[in-house]
């Protein structure tokens, strides 16, 4: 209790002394603030006084970090003698003053996560199969998927970089006509309203493009996103590399407020790298097209910044979007990152990008008369990055499941010999089939047989699988490692109006020197239990009076089997805990989370209960 006090009354003291600083500096420096910045300074010192008063560290640690911005802010605003000039700029360029593209953007994607992913009943597990672009031959995944997200972080992040960088292309394209002469409302081009509507029609239109010309499954919003940032930073490099900056200060100022204080350990860590979740090739579509669309505004309007701007800018924004992320496959569960390569791209995109933008309308070849300009040909340098990637989607998008994929994993077998897999071990539910299986063909990863780099796209999964030929869905929703750490996860599958949960359930035994001996049951929506998997019989090492000891699955559970060279001398279900059982002259109890096996005297452990995080 002290130590929060203490912890509690130091923030407050901070912020207050803040206060009064900026207090200070506003009426040192410009004494007719001192009057507006009295109310909203007192109220700010009311609230330090609170956090005084001992509240706990993580709950004065949010209001603290608020009050520090914003005083950090009053201070900045003191010292520089800001008036008006900020509305000023902001009028010459957005109706208002108000960049009103940028809040229907937001507020659609917000909109479309708490309503039609049922985000709002399900803030931090949405419904997001039946919304992500699996495949062209599933095109409301294809139309949905750049406005669906998979998760509350995944949302939050990309409505922050929405917010940093949407008002700045926005503030690029202009509510008002750019050019000297031309009158507002005097033409639809000229129509503020007009303009307003070309913009969200212009981010829709890209969003489309990001969800359609991706290799394979894609979701999220990033991919409008950095289209945003790249149609910007042709006009305003420097803002664009600022903003970037921004973005990753508001990701961190949202994490401090929503957890203050975070408390780790190490522990067994069974994600994959964090780049393997980049979904590099749309972010790399995003930034095309934003580039070519900035390109195309900017040698319209004769608003050109310098070359080595536009390079330095777009290789630091593509380096933090990134797209040197370029990575693969090895396995299923080894992820090879071709990071050389991924640094050679950024900077060819920085050449190609101010090539493209600062290109001129003169001819190419004055000595010859070719007929093309450089305009055209940066123009068509900007439009090749675009046209590989359509060779590539359209091939991957029109086979993203492979053959005979939708009836599911039953036909290719588990892990073991006696591993449950059949077509009978799954929960089917309209239309979807979530099962369980170990070392089955990625269908979604394997649709195309291809061999780059000695890298091959021949991937199995283990896990919680989903399917659904008549949404060309087939996807590890759970790894096994996932599973085997948490022992539950649930699935939700649905569509528009609807969805249901399929739940996982793990349970196992570890003899002693083997590898465990493990069960998956699923549980329906409708209360249906069914066991998906069960994995290979392990014997323990330890050996009592000549006897070995074997946990074995069964149809209604785990049971022990006692062998003599080969021979079964008897066999028993495991006994409840804190009951014992004899099978084949041993005696055996379960006291806790181990197995003990007894002989006249002699106890060994043989097995220990799986735990669960």
């Amino acid at each position: 209790m002290v130590s929060t006090v203490l912890l509690a009354g130091g923030a407050g003291a901070l912020v207050c002394w803040l206060l009064v600083l900026a207090a200070a500096l506003a009426r040192a420096l410009r004494p007719g603030m001192a009057l507006r910045a009295g109310l909203p300074l007192g109220a700010l010192v009311g609230l330090g006084v609170a956090i005084v008063a001992g509240l706990a560290p993580a709950t004065a640690l949010a209001p603290a970090v608020v009050l520090g911005t914003l005083v950090s802010l009053a201070c900045v605003r003191a010292l520089d003698g800001v008036g008006d000039e900020w509305s000023r700029r902001l009028r010459t360029r957005f109706l208002f003053g108000v960049p009103w593209g940028t809040l229907v953007v937001v507020a659609g994607v917000a909109g479309f996560y708490l309503i039609v992913q049922q985000g709002w009943s399900h803030p931090t597990d949405p419904l997001s199969l039946p919304f992500t672009s699996w495949s062209y031959l599933y095109p409301l995944g294809v139309l949905t998927a750049p406005f669906a997200h998979a998760g509350l972080s995944h949302i939050t992040g990309n409505l922050i970089g929405t917010v940093v960088y949407a008002p700045l292309a926005e503030y690029a394209w202009s509510h008002y006509p750019t050019r000297r002469g031309e009158s507002t409302f005097g033409s639809l081009r000229t129509n503020p309203l007009v303009r307003i509507c070309c913009f969200l029609v212009a981010v829709a239109v890209v969003a489309v493009l990001t969800s359609a010309l991706a290799w394979g499954p894609i979701i999220g919003f990033s991919g409008v996103v950095f289209a945003l940032g790249a149609f910007a930073l042709t006009r305003y490099p420097v803002a664009v590399v600022a903003a970037s900056a921004a973005s990753g200060f508001a990701s961190t100022l949202y994490d401090a407020l929503r957890d203050p204080i975070v408390v780790a350990s190490a522990g067994p860590s069974y994600g994959g790298p964090w780049w393997a979740g980049v979904a590099v090739q749309g972010h790399a579509t995003g930034v095309f097209i934003g580039v070519l669309l900035g390109a195309l505004v900017v040698s319209a309007r004769d608003e050109r910044p310098s070359g080595f701007r536009l390079w330095g800018a777009a290789v630091v924004y593509a380096a933090s979007v990134p797209l040197y992320v370029i990575w693969w496959y090895r396995g299923p569960s080894t992820y090879v990152l071709f990071r050389g390569l991924g640094v050679l791209f950024v900077v060819a995109l920085g050449l190609f990008v101010a090539a493209g933008v600062r290109a001129r309308s003169g001819s190419l070849l004055a000595r010859f008369n070719t007929g093309l300009t450089r305009r055209q040909v940066a123009t068509l340098c900007l439009c090749f990055p675009l046209l590989v990637t359509a060779m590539v989607a359209v091939p991957v998008n029109v086979t993203t499941v492979a053959p005979g994929a939708g009836a599911g994993v039953g036909a290719s077998g588990g892990a073991s010999a006696n591993a449950s897999t059949g077509a009978d071990d799954a929960i089917h539910v309209r239309g979807y089939t979530v099962t369980y299986a170990e070392d089955v063909p990625n269908e979604r990863v394997g649709a195309l047989d291809l061999d780059l780099w000695n890298e091959s796209t021949s991937v199995n999964a283990s896990g919680v699988i989903v399917s659904n030929p008549g949404r060309a869905i087939w996807t590890q929703a759970v790894s096994a490692t996932s599973l085997a750490y948490s022992g539950r996860a649930s699935v939700r599958v649905g569509g528009v109006g609807w969805s249901e949960t399929v739940t996982a359930d793990r349970s196992g035994w570890a003899p002693v020197g083997a590898s465990d001996v493990y069960r998956v049951a699923l549980d329906g929506p409708d209360g249906d239990r069914t066991l998906a998997y069960t994995s290979a019989n392990e014997t323990a090492t330890p050996v009592i009076a000549g006897r070995n000891v074997t946990v074995a699955n069964t149809p209604d559970g785990f049971a022990l089997v006692v062998s003599h060279a080969n021979e079964t001398l008897g066999r028993t279900p495991i006994p409840a805990e804190n009951a014992t059982a004899t099978a084949g002259g041993l005696g055996f109890g379960h006291a806790g989370k181990y197995l003990v096996a007894a002989h006249n005297g002699t106890r060994l452990t043989i097995a220990t209960r799986e735990t669960y995080d």
